[in-house]
């Protein structure tokens, strides 16, 4: 039987990207040795790692003033990062509180400067975004942070803010899954284990003026401009999450780019939460319509008791993940870019019979 990977990350990735891993895995283009046991410094890897970057680039039409760089440490480091090289003192850090990844971040940035939350659903156990027309950041902030989908609970901007200080978003699940202009912000950054390939480094997307900000007591390895002025290479990167993000994004062009990704998303999130809508209550989606994630749907069942016999018996229908985070509960299914329409079909069909048995 076929198993499709709903986890919220690390995520299911292409199949044929994982053939063509396991193709060069022992020997990368007759070189007699698989990509991740070549130098950092190699003509092989310098290869792969500019077509990572080309590719970026053309994806998401990233301006030649920003430079992208691949960060060890995952998303998580770069909630102190971004306050250590960026927070302006006497200048505060301002933020939209819309769940737990965002509140990670204002608990790493109090370490460094006054933060601010001038946007909050906490208050409604995080079921919806707030308006982002009524998000008003200070143009004398040092910054404005946005988390631009929540994992845990399913919600996700649909347009994003203006902002008259640099505007730094951590797009760790909803990258590459939609179209939006990169000039909007000061830095995007997106651990790569849910749409980029598999865990272990964030991308990092920043301007390029912001990386002189940095004070000059900020360690080495954690300074903005260690990574842009080394091409990502001052140490030793990951190199083979920067091959397979190669070859995810390669096949995100296969596909037709941005725009062709983003119907198929529409289309699999639109599917999924009719069958959730149709269902007489039944199955029941916490979030408000206007907020809903088309990456992270998240619903309940009546009991907790049914929620428990879902997942132990999609398990056994060939479904893994589906377990709700353990700070929310429920159900999560997580259908990001890799997530073929067959598993939201499959998925469907197997709500129709559980809801129909119990």
């Amino acid at each position: 039987m076929k198993v499709f990977n709903f986890n919220a990350g690390p995520a299911v990735l292409p199949a044929v990207v994982m053939e063509r891993a396991q193709k060069e895995f022992c020997d990368y283009h007759g070189s007699g040795c698989g990509i991740m046991e070549h130098s950092h410094r190699n003509k092989l890897f310098d290869e792969v790692l500019a077509h990572a970057n080309d590719n970026i680039r053309k994806i998401l039409a990233v301006p030649e003033n920003y430079d992208i760089v691949y960060i060890q440490g995952g998303a998580s480091l770069q909630f102190a990062m971004i306050p250590m090289n960026l927070a302006i003192p006497g200048k505060p850090m301002e933020f939209a509180d819309t769940g737990t990844w965002s509140a990670k971040a204002m608990k790493e940035a109090a370490l460094f400067g006054e933060v601010k939350a001038i946007a909050s659903s906490k208050a409604d156990k995080y079921t919806y975004i707030p308006d982002v027309d009524s998000m008003k950041p200070s143009a004398d902030a040092s910054f404005f942070h946005i988390t631009s989908n929540n994992t845990i609970y399913g919600t996700q901007y649909r347009k994003f803010p203006e902002s008259p200080c640099p505007m730094i978003a951590d797009m760790s699940s909803d990258i590459m899954s939609r179209r939006f202009d990169v000039s909007k912000f000061g830095l995007i950054y997106a651990g790569a284990q849910k749409n980029l390939g598999p865990s272990g480094m964030a991308v990092v997307i920043i301007r390029k003026d912001l990386v002189d900000r940095t004070p000059a007591n900020v360690p080495t390895m954690l300074r903005y401009a260690t990574f842009t002025e080394n091409n990502s290479l001052y140490n030793t990167p990951p190199t083979f999450g920067i091959y397979m993000l190669s070859l995810v994004t390669d096949w995100v062009l296969e596909q037709g780019g941005l725009d062709a990704i983003e119907k198929v998303n529409d289309r699999k999130a639109a599917a999924l939460y009719e069958g959730i809508d149709s269902s007489d209550g039944f199955y029941r989606s916490p979030v408000r319509k206007d907020s809903r994630s088309r990456m992270n749907v998240v619903f309940r069942l009546p009991t907790e008791e049914l929620e428990a016999k879902f997942v132990k018996e999609s398990i056994a229908a060939g479904m893994i993940g589906l377990k709700g985070h353990r700070s929310a509960g429920g159900i999560r299914a997580s259908i990001y870019n890799a997530m073929p329409m067959e598993g939201i079909e499959r998925l469907l069909s197997f709500m129709a019979d559980f809801r129909k048995n119990n």
